[in-house]
């Protein structure tokens, strides 16, 4: 498989969300009747059972107490960077405003120099304990390197969900310089369910899901605010990711009875990506920059990743999305925009009822076809006006 790209040298062909549509159904459902629920296994527990299938990226721009609050009542979840701001400033307000009034020409410097200042552990209990007497479902994420350390004092703290993640992840990582973690170990020794990512390949899932994790999340530079691609060269377009990460989920299920989730990260800014992502087989997605849009977000309608303050080689850069909407807009409407950034619960359910999906599973089953001209095709007045699909 693949084609000649050179002498001696194949390479694969791959796909993402403009390259592919979802073919509409024999059969259609009621979009008010079907089912969107996901389901994070805990080892020695019920499910955490999500009304919606949707993650909120662990950003600064986009996640606090506030935000992961309002996500959890609203049926998603939000997940809070223990290595943010949040976590090294007891005042981190002071320091986001900073970020949003800053000239583009400063913002790589001063987020380095903001990025400096060394987390405090005991911010990141009492972070967790704000979410928990909120009554938020407490979501919280670090880098392999510190997981050990900050995944105790999370869970002490009364975290429900701790995500190791990463620019790529491997159940092996060579290194003479530190520890590296040692991922089943520590997917053994905690209580609570740990999220795995980021990763694009098949027998690489294979491996991280035989550590034990409770889900995986799949996509390695697609972000709105990463520039991994062009920094570092690496990347699979979401599409491909996700049908091959799907496929390693369910080998290792056909193997172990035990069903691990993937968790489509990145590249989603709009409905009918999301709608893409979970035909192709992802239980969920997770977003940022949709999600760095809404009122509720700290980062006042500007987003960045977590790469982006690296002291070396940043991976990202700070971009104005603009605020636009309420978090419950987003969800779930009313839209007052034409582009699909809002209302993106209405586009799964209504796109799930045109396949005829009655939940996820069914419409992880949707037929796809190859179709780069689906967004384009007939909109010639959108294009030039900028408008609806002419956007981006």
């Amino acid at each position: 498989m693949g084609m000649w790209i050179g002498r001696n040298r194949k390479a694969r062909v791959t796909y993402g969300f403009d390259e592919i549509a979802l073919v509409p159904g024999r059969v259609t459902i009621n979009p008010n009747e079907v089912d969107t629920r996901f389901c994070l296994p805990r080892r020695d527990a019920e499910p955490i059972e999500l009304k919606i299938p949707i993650l909120a990226s662990a950003m600064d721009g986009v996640v606090d107490v506030r935000f992961a609050t309002a996500m959890s009542k609203l049926g998603g979840l939000a997940v809070l960077n223990l290595e943010g701001v949040q976590t090294r400033y007891k005042n981190p307000r002071e320091v986001l405003q900073k970020v949003v009034e800053t000239d583009k020409s400063e913002i790589t410097g001063l987020l380095q120099k903001i990025y400096q200042e060394p987390v405090q552990e005991d911010l990141i209990a009492a972070r967790i304990r704000e979410m928990k007497d909120n009554g938020a479902i407490a979501a919280v994420s670090s880098i392999p390197q510190r997981a050990e350390q900050f995944g105790r004092i999370a869970q002490e703290a009364g975290a429900d969900v701790f995500v190791v993640q990463s620019t790529v992840s491997t159940v092996e990582h060579i290194s003479t310089e530190y520890k590296s973690l040692d991922l089943a170990n520590f997917c053994r020794e905690m209580s609570i369910p740990v999220i795995v990512g980021n990763t694009v390949g098949y027998d690489v899932t294979l491996a991280i899901m035989e550590c034990g994790p409770a889900a995986v999340l799949i996509g390695v530079g697609p972000g709105a605010a990463c520039t991994s691609r062009g920094v570092l060269g690496l990347g699979v377009p979401q599409v491909t990711a996700t049908v091959d990460c799907a496929a390693a989920r369910d080998a290792y299920f056909k193997k172990t009875s035990r069903y691990v989730p993937i968790i489509t990260d990145g590249g989603m800014s709009k409905g009918g990506d999301v709608c893409k992502a979970l035909a192709c087989g992802a239980d969920a997605v997770m977003v940022g920059s949709a999600f760095a849009r809404a009122f509720e977000a700290p980062g006042q309608g500007y987003h960045w990743g977590m790469a982006t303050p690296h002291a070396n080689l940043p991976r990202g850069t700070r971009i104005k999305v603009g605020a636009t909407g309420s978090l419950k807009q987003i969800l779930f409407g009313p839209a007052e925009v034409d582009d699909g950034s809002q209302n993106l619960v209405g586009a799964i359910t209504t796109c799930m009822g045109n396949v005829g999906a009655r939940n996820i599973s069914d419409f992880q089953q949707t037929e796809i076809i190859i179709a780069p001209s689906i967004k384009t095709e007939g909109k010639l007045f959108q294009t030039v006006q900028s408008v609806g699909m002419g956007t981006r």
